[in-house]
Order: structure tokens, then C-alpha cells, then sequence
């Protein structure tokens, strides 16, 4: 497979009326929208083309957004620099900068000795483990496409995901958390697959072990020039986390996803002094740009977690002098509750930037009071990386109260059903910007109905922007509950019940009613040892100020809550289970749960 075939396949073909083909990514002829985001949409020709419009590229290059590098470039000059400096720590392994440059060069020729050529997808689906970054920046060295997988998804999902992105090469763990992921990866019948890389392990007949692919065999084999690859041709295939359903395929190159990482660094001042501890897995945005791409940008240091663990983390945290991490809410509070409990720290953290769930308030006054380090709130997509982020010194209201200002370049709109922006008041959230993803992979129609006419990406959040240009994120458009005709504030609500003493988690969906059509379901976790009942927690939004009528009319408690791999609450989950236990309570005569009796009396 040539340099180009991936661009072939990426843009595929639809039949069209009268057989002409149309171009499957973006809209079907040229058009202001389009080159406003910069996606070239020559529909009409099968002819290998750049992702993005020329003069898009010249002029986001121009503007400092896009460096035009790759993340191989930067690993290089930053191991030119400091080649004895600490780049990555994986438990016992500790690679410098000159170490991590020549294990990349090594999987790069393996790789390339296994037909991996520019354009050509290889599919890693690993744990936190150092061997991701390494084969992540040798695909970048060759030009080829990384797609990474969460390694908790299983045949279901993967058999979807390769089926669709069709991999030269699948890496995987021999096992995982007891999980032998070899014999589920034979099972696939991924077509068009060269090879199977087995890492911790041998993996048996037919399969190619990580120590293999890093022999030193052929090592006057030609590599193609690393200055050559293309920083605007696709470099990443990553899948949407599904907090809405069937997760789409999103195509970013080196410079989208660099955009708002330079953002970030120019913001918080951060610099090669930096030490990163990454526990998000890099078969997600944030593990695999945070973790794999943030420190290397920096010359830093990366301190790498295969699974989340409060104590451990704190632990590495104090050993390694961790200045700077990103997780969801849920680990910023396991973190306090264990500073809480073992009385230590994390004694050079400097800054936890925290998305994915709203922060409760007493959690931003802990964190102050016991860590000293600032927390600020983002909110991003996979389609986008990074596009709002708090300031270091927001005050506590502003963190708890917002999900931050739109980063250097970035635009965001909050608008009403007919597109006018909204200022103070609730909307569709749009933005658009020199982040952006160049489309969904072999998803054309998907892709143009994300775009309003005049450009915008639409994010399917709801939101509110201020005067000021914060925004707060009200929830996802699909998560919106209609009570009879009125729209319940949903996030408001988990707000006021993460206050409550007994309370780790609280998510609020929509479950079915025949009446009002829709009435809200509380789905919450407990603290350990904690009990609580529908009467506690409708007395304490009592207490609260709470209208009645935005009271949940069912309380569902729960062991844990779905969630994708970054953190967020899935959902369309949960609606899904509540209405299937509503439908099965009706068919044997049961009542339906229980209802407060004003809010049913409305």
C-alpha cells in the first residue's frame, strides 16, 4: 500500500445519482462553510487529496496554531537536546530521551520490515504501558496512521472498529487484568491484517511478540525521510468514547491535535520542568495527547499508570514530584479521599485539569485546602481536543461554575434553535477552529450533518455562555429531560445532590411516563457505608431550595455508574436500563417506583 492509499480509502466513494461518485468526507461540492473549516470537499474526483484546503493550512501555520511538525520530530530534537534526561517512567522501566528515540527507531523498522507504509493503519490496543508511546511515535516516524483502542473494549466493540478502520497491524497485551486478549484477537478475523504483535508475552503461532519487532534484523533496511510525512495527512484514527451510542471513527493529523496542546502550554506556562502522570488510557483523546503527546511537546517528563489507583497514583506522585495532570472529576475525588485519608499530599503538584464532569463545590474547596495546587476545568471532544479551559487563578465559584473560555483560536457560540448566539441563556453549543477534525472516517453523510450551514461544529452539548465568554456546560442535547412540556436543569440538580454527605456519584436521565412523557430518574452511588433513601434525598433539595417540580421522581442506587474510558457517564445506559426496568414492572403488575406527590401532582 503506497503513501496514498490511506487518503483513497479514507475519503471512499458513495454511488451517487446517475453513478457519479461523491467524495466521502465532508459536503459535496466546495463551498464557503467548507473552506471555513478547512476541509477540501472536491466531490466530484477520485483524486488523492490533502485533508485540509491549502490556504487553510498556510494560514493557520502562519497564525502559530499549526507547528507543521510531527510528534517524531519533536521526540527527536528533544532527545538531540537532553538525551540523558527521564522521559518516561512505566514502573521498574525508565527510559531517557536517547533511550525512547532509539526503541522508536527499532519498532519503526519493525513495523516497516511487517509492510507498514505511509498511510497505512496499525491498531493498538494497550494499557498504559511504555511500549503505546513507543509504537506511537514510530507510525509517526513512518508516516503511518495510529489507531488507539481502550483496552477494556472486548469483541463487540473491536470487531466494529477494525471492521471499519482495516489495520495492517493489531498490537494488543498477551493478558490484562486476567483477560487474555490474544485469543480474543484471533477471534476477529480482521481482514486485510498482516500481522498480530503480542506484548508481555509470546503470543503463540502466528502472532509476532513486541522483543521480535524490535530486533535488530535489517538494520540498513531504508526508512522513508521522518522531515517527508505530511503534519496535515491523517496521523489518527480515534473512536468517539459513546456516551451517545455507536462510537464514529474521528480523523485528526499532527497539527489538529498539536493546536490545542500549544494552547494549553502557552496558557499554564508550562515548560520542560514539567512531570506528567497519565492514568487515562491512551486508547482515549486524553491519555493519548496529554500522556503520549503533551510531555514530549515539553521535553518533560511522563510517570505512566496502567489503572487507576488512588494510592498508587499518590504514591508516584510524591516519588516522581508529579507537577501537572488530567483526569475526570471521579479521580480528582478518590485522590482527596485518600490525601484524606493517609494525611500525605501530593507535595509538588501544581496544577489537575479536570474534565469530563462538573467539579462539585466542597471537592474545589478540599483540593484547595489539602493539595495547594490549582484545579481548573476544561471541556472538550474527541473531535476537537481541548477547546475551553479555566484560568490558574479562577476563583472557586468560576471553577465550580463554568467549564472555562474558549483557548487561543478557538471560537464558541451558544445559539437558539435558529442559530442566533445566546448570551445568559441556555443553547446549542457550536465552535469551530484550528483544532478541528478533518471528518469521520467513511462516514460522509455523518460528517456534513455535523456542520450548520455556516460553518460551526456542532458538539451536541447544551450550554451557557457568559458575558465574559465562559461557558457552562448543561449537559448533552440527547440528555435534555422534558417534564410535561418543561426542561428540567439536569446539571443543576447533580450539583446540588453531590453537596449531600452520602453521596459519591449522581447522574439524572429521563425515564418514560405516559403522562408527561418524560420524568427524571436519579441514578446514584452511594459513599461507602452510606444509605440512603428517596425521602433523604428529596428532603435535602428541599432543603436546598430546590423547586419541587425539578425533584427526581425515582431514586435508583447503584454500585458504580457506566462510564466511557475518560471518565464520563455514559448515559443512553442508563436511560436504557431505567426503561427496560420500568417495562418490566408494568408487565408484572407492579407499581412503578417511587414519586414525589406534588411533583406528580404537576
Amino acid at each position: 500500500m503506497n503513501e496514498y492509499s490511506f487518503a483513497r480509502r479514507l475519503v471512499g466513494t458513495q454511488a451517487g445519482r446517475g453513478g457519479v461518485a461523491k467524495r466521502g468526507f465532508g459536503i459535496r461540492t466546495p463551498s464557503v462553510q467548507a473552506i471555513q473549516r478547512g476541509v477540501v470537499v472536491n466531490s466530484n474526483s477520485r483524486d488523492v487529496v490533502p485533508l485540509f484546503d491549502p490556504a487553510a493550512v498556510a494560514e493557520r501555520v502562519a497564525a502559530g496554531f499549526w507547528p507543521n511538525r510531527t510528534i517524531y520530530t519533536y521526540l527527536r530534537e528533544a532527545a538531540r537536546r537532553a538525551p540523558a534526561k527521564c522521559a518516561i517512567v512505566d514502573g521498574a522501566v525508565r527510559l531517557n530521551y536517547a533511550e525512547l528515540l532509539d526503541l522508536t527507531e527499532r519498532a519503526a523498522r519493525g513495523l516497516y520490515r511487517l509492510g507498514v507504509r505511509p498511510g497505512d493503519v496499525v491498531s493498538i490496543q494497550l494499557p498504559n504501558w511504555y511500549q503505546f508511546p513507543v509504537l506511537e511515535y514510530a507510525l509517526a516516524r513512518l508516516g503511518a496512521v495510529c489507531n488507539p483502542l481502550p483496552v477494556i473494549y472486548r469483541a463487540h466493540e473491536l470487531r466494529f472498529m477494525l471492521a471499519l478502520v482495516r489495520p495492517k497491524v493489531f498490537v494488543v497485551p498477551q493478558t490484562f487484568r486476567g483477560h487474555d486478549h490474544v485469543a480474543m484477537a484471533r477471534g476477529l478475523e480482521v481482514p486485510g491484517l498482516a500481522a498480530l504483535v503480542v506484548v508481555g508475552g509470546s503470543g503463540g503461532s502466528g502472532t509476532l511478540s513486541f522483543d521480535d519487532l524490535l530486533s535488530d534484523g535489517d538494520t540498513e533496511i531504508a526508512l522513508p525521510d521522518p522531515d517527508d510525512v505530511d503534519a496535515n495527512a491523517p496521523s489518527e484514527i480515534v473512536f468517539t468514547s459513546g456516551t451517545t451510542g455507536e462510537p464514529k471513527g474521528v480523523v485528526h493529523t499532527h497539527n489538529t491535535n498539536f493546536c490545542p496542546l500549544l494552547s494549553l502550554i502557552s496558557q499554564q506556562g508550562l515548560g520542560a520542568d514539567e512531570v506528567v502522570l497519565m492514568a487515562s488510557t491512551f486508547g482515549h483523546q486524553t491519555g493519548f495527547l496529554y500522556g503520549g503527546q503533551l510531555p514530549i511537546l515539553l521535553g518533560g517528563t511522563l510517570v505512566l499508570l496502567d489503572r487507576w489507583d488512588a494510592g498508587r497514583a499518590l504514591q508516584l506522585m510524591n516519588a516522581e514530584r508529579v507537577t501537572w495532570m488530567m483526569g475526570a472529576t471521579p479521580f480528582l475525588q478518590d485522590l482527596l479521599d485518600t490525601v484524606r485519608t493517609t494525611g500525605r499530599p501530593p507535595g509538588t503538584l501544581r496544577v489537575f485539569l479536570c474534565s469530563g464532569a462538573p467539579i462539585p463545590h466542597p471537592l474545589l474547596v478540599e483540593a484547595k485546602q489539602t493539595t495547594r495546587c490549582s484545579v481548573v476545568c476544561g471541556w472538550g471532544m474527541t473531535e476537537v481536543g481541548l477547546v475551553t479551559l479555566g484560568e490558574l487563578d479562577d476563583d472557586l465559584e468560576r471553577i465550580a461554575g463554568t467549564d472555562g473560555h474558549p483557548l487561543r483560536g478557538m471560537s464558541v457560540k451558544v445559539a437558539d434553535d435558529a442559530g442566533n448566539p445566546l448570551i445568559g441563556h441556555e443553547g446549542e453549543l457550536l465552535c469551530r477552529g484550528p483544532s478541528l477534525f478533518g471528518g469521520y472516517f467513511r462516514r460522509a453523510s455523518t460528517t456534513a450533518e455535523s456542520f450548520t450551514a455556516d460553518g460551526w461544529f456542532r458538539t451536541g452539548d447544551r450550554a451557557v455562555q457568559g458575558a465574559d465568554g465562559y461557558i457552562r456546560i448543561t449537559g448533552r442535547s440527547k440528555d435534555i429531560i422534558v417534564r410535561g412540556g418543561e426542561n428540567i436543569p439536569v446539571v443543576e440538580i447533580e450539583d446540588v445532590l453531590h453537596r449531600h454527605p452520602k453521596i459519591a456519584r449522581a447522574a439524572i436521565v429521563a425515564m418514560p411516563d405516559p403522562r408527561l412523557q418524560e420524568r427524571a430518574c436519579a441514578f446514584i452511588v452511594p459513599r461507602p457505608g452510606a444509605v440512603l433513601t428517596f425521602d433523604e434525598m428529596c428532603g435535602f433539595l428541599t432543603e436546598q431550595q430546590v423547586a419541587r417540580q425539578y425533584h427526581p421522581e425515582r431514586l435508583e442506587i447503584a454500585e458504580e455508574l457506566p462510564t466511557t474510558p475518560s471518565g464520563k457517564i455514559q448515559k443512553f445506559q442508563l436511560r436504557r436500563q431505567i426503561a427496560e426496568k420500568i417495562e418490566r414492572e408494568l408487565q408484572s403488575g407492579r407499581t412503578l417506583g417511587r414519586f414525589t406527590t406534588d411533583a406528580i401532582a404537576g
